[in-house]
């Protein structure tokens, strides 16, 4: 066996070794792993007030800024969760009339047994779906307190760790502080792409399902904000859930499929048109690769995984285009049109 093949076989059970050790240990490593990103997105904050102040002063600052940010971002989503579940709890009379009418018009048709159906969807399992998102939500909390913890002793060693980096580790060192600061600036810019069109997103769904006289507009357009920040999964869902609700309340399935275009309008302008061009070529990456991130990590660490798993592979690909070896895995997942060779080198 060659040793390139010798060198692919045990890189590959690397990375089986290491997905079980960050799936069997993700109580410990998801804090870690988050600390890591929030520190990135909170580290030009506070080195420009250790420029002017003591460090714990500057650290405190940037905490409680950083606290005020996600307390606001949870707030905001458990806020429209529970207009929606309360809604649909008063409301459950019309989910039940609706689930009664498609299953009879199914089983009229011989296209599925009612009783099947009943057994996979009804407004009960609707209504437990519900609760239990908002029970993990309430389980997050400890997952962001000690994710705190870990971002406040962070802080305090990043000056510390740098410098020996860059004075005792050699060249190994230097490269890994500059594909640690490119992996910052692109997590900045990653959030920023996020934070804009999360806004716009938010806005525009509030804006048409007040426009088509949906009682939870401003419900609607919270939790579009809120889940754009997990790619595919949170618009989907942003995008069903004003469906399904204009359905129970206008009992009407032309004005259900018109609010079901008007969502996807609404993520595929912001999404497929607005968003590349904000990112450009930073943040490239192939869409197949996104969405595998997003459902991986979901299985690893749940809904914080979905959260952090683009920025995950953001991150992995930074660290292979800092290497000879492995630039190409990183050209290769980009995403990115590359130029032929010939064009690269111009005419002879």
């Amino acid at each position: 066996m060659s040793v390139r093949a010798t060198s692919i076989l045990l890189g590959i059970c690397a990375a089986v070794l290491a997905g079980g050790a960050c799936y069997f240990a993700r109580s410990l490593i998801a804090p870690v792993a988050f600390a890591l990103f929030v520190i990135a997105l909170v580290w030009p904050l506070q080195a420009r007030l250790q420029a002017r102040m003591a460090k714990l002063p500057a650290m405190a600052i940037s905490l409680s800024v950083t606290i005020l940010v996600i307390g606001a971002l949870g707030y905001a989503t458990v806020w429209g969760l529970s207009q929606t579940g309360r809604w649909l709890i008063v409301n459950a009379a019309r989910f039940q009339a609706i689930y009664t009418e498609t299953t009879t018009w199914l089983e009229g048709h011989g296209l599925y047994s009612a009783g099947m159906l009943a057994d996979t969807f009804n407004v009960g399992w609707l209504i437990g779906m519900f609760q239990g998102l908002a029970g993990r939500l309430n389980a997050m909390l400890g997952f962001a307190v000690v994710t705190l913890v870990y971002v406040m002793l962070g802080l305090l060693e990043v000056d510390i760790m740098r410098a020996k980096l860059a004075g005792e580790a050699g060249e190994a060192g230097r490269r890994l502080l500059r594909a640690s600061a490119a992996v910052a600036a692109k997590f900045r810019t990653y959030m920023m792409v996020r934070t804009v069109m999360s806004v716009l997103t938010g806005l525009f769904v509030w804006a048409v399902t007040a426009a088509l006289g949906l009682d939870l507009a401003p419900a609607f357009g919270v939790i579009a904000f809120a889940l754009n920040y997990i790619p595919f999964i949170g618009p989907l869902v942003a995008t069903l859930l004003p469906t399904f609700f204009s359905l129970a309340q206008f009992g009407s399935w032309e004005t259900a499929v018109l609010v079901f275009v008007a969502m996807n309008v609404i993520q595929f302008f912001s999404g497929s048109y607005i968003e590349p061009r904000v990112a450009g070529r930073a943040l490239a990456m192939s869409p197949f690769l996104v969405l595998l991130s997003v459902f991986f990590w979901s299985f690893m660490w749940g809904m914080a995984g979905a959260f952090i798993g683009v920025p995950l592979v953001i991150a992995a690909l930074t660290f292979c285009e800092e290497g000879e070896e492995t630039r190409w895995i990183a050209r290769l997942l980009s995403g990115r049109e590359e130029p032929p060779a010939d064009a690269v080198a111009g005419p002879l």
